[in-house]
């Protein structure tokens, strides 16, 4: 749509008076077709921006009035969230942009070197009404205003995220961030292109897409203690396929605590654990027994209990069955994987602890160690377990560090 402008030039001729109305409306479709008038010039084919008239110019006697267009045109509908806005002069300078959908809430753009053309960040919401208003300086010196308004369209589902860690959390350094989507994605690059990570110290890492509605980040190696992070979804606006469009887009910043790495060897029946790069203790446990047998693999810490009931029912194991147990009150509890694997304090496996695996599969320690480990930890430390033929299944807990670096980053719609 063009924004004229009509310039009152010399001395006025009695009785003579000219207007030009220009005010066509046009729709955008989703499929992006629209009909011609003929006679009207269309515009350049920017996502979303109406084809239909709306794309002319005001003449004007006066060379030096400012000249305004707008994309998309003044009252289109169905215009696409990733359009970029654009409102250009072709005579002169725009003086003030300002963009708002009906919240109230600006729309970030900027000026180019010229100051002729002011372009949007392509981020509108599906579904809301946007008002485009400012004004244009030409080189005659007067003002020509700006006022638009448009609809964008209505998405069949919108996308949103849900992330771990948390905002404001610290957390180990073998924490994954993981974005978990509310509806699936079918164009993973298009979404994955709006997601940034920024540490504080330089970090090598990739995005890696489980499946359609989760994607995880990781480092090549652990995180170095003491980082920080932040992580920008930036998914207001992108089209996820589908008529699946982003609504909203949000920040979240954590930071990574101490290095606290673990590593047990079920066949010498032995945790150690060492701080910031020194062993700080090593402790006798027990393991799974026969038929039980504790995955090997890294494993990565992710809920801490102080006290946990523990009911075999959960792992499938019934009231009746010699294997059955019902433990209300494990103490220092740390689950490491989906399935129910944990370390915790294990006071009744003592006599085994160091010298014989008893275990249903879970790590066992006395009291004092589980807790004095359980002080010593975050949601998202490592721990590598070694010594058993069974190995973690994918996505049996936080399994990323399973994946070797290659393959990891192979997972990424953009690699």
């Amino acid at each position: 749509m063009v924004i004229g402008s009509v310039r009152r030039h010399g001395l006025a001729v009695a009785g003579i008076c000219a207007m030009l109305l220009v005010g066509t409306a046009c729709n955008d479709t989703e499929a992006g077709g629209s009909s011609s008038t003929p006679g009207a010039t269309q515009s350049s084919g920017t996502p979303g921006a109406s084809t239909t008239p709306g794309a002319s110019s005001t003449p004007s006697q006066d060379p030096g009035a400012a000249s305004v267009s707008v994309v998309p045109a003044k009252g289109a509908t169905a215009v696409k969230p990733d359009t970029a806005v654009t409102v250009k002069t072709s005579v002169g300078t725009l003086k003030d942009v300002t963009l708002k959908d009906d919240d109230g809430d600006k729309v970030a753009g900027s000026f180019n070197t010229e100051k002729n053309q002011w372009t949007a960040v392509p981020q509108l919401k599906p579904g809301t009404t946007y008002k485009l208003t400012g004004s244009a300086e030409g080189t005659d010196g007067a003002s020509v205003p700006i006022n638009s308004t448009f609809k964008t369209l209505k998405s069949a589902r919108s996308l949103k995220a849900s992330v771990a860690p948390l905002n404001g959390e610290t957390v180990g350094v073998a924490m994954p961030i993981q974005i978990y989507w509310n509806n699936p994605v079918t164009d993973r690059a298009a979404v994955e292109k709006r997601l940034k990570v920024t540490t504080s110290v330089p970090v090598d890492g990739s995005w890696h897409w489980v499946n359609s509605k989760q994607v995880n980040y990781r480092p090549k190696n652990y995180w170095p203690a003491g980082t920080k992070v932040t992580v920008a979804i930036d998914t207001q606006g992108v089209n996820a396929g589908k008529n699946t469009w982003g609504a909203a887009g949000r920040k979240i910043s954590f930071a990574i605590g101490r290095s606290v790495i673990t590593k047990i060897d079920v066949k010498r029946h032995t945790m150690t654990v060492a701080i910031n790069g020194k062993l700080a203790r090593s402790i006798p446990i027990t393991a799974g027994k026969s038929g039980f047998t504790t995955r090997s693999g890294v494993k990565v810490i992710m809920e801490k209990f102080p006290v946990k009931r523990m009911d075999a029912r959960t792992v499938g194991i019934k009231p009746g069955d010699p294997e059955y147990y019902d433990i209300h009150d494990v103490k220092w509890a740390q689950r490491v994987t989906s399935s129910g694997e944990f370390i915790h304090g294990a006071p009744w496996s003592a006599g085994s602890q160091g010298s014989e695996n008893v275990s249903h599969g879970c790590v066992g320690m006395s009291l004092a160690n589980g807790q004095w480990y359980f002080q010593q930890t975050l949601r998202g430390d490592p721990v590598t377990v070694t010594g058993t033929t069974r190995k973690m299944e994918p996505g049996n807990g936080w399994t990323d560090w399973n994946t070797t670096w290659a393959n990891y980053k192979a997972g990424s719609a953009l690699s």
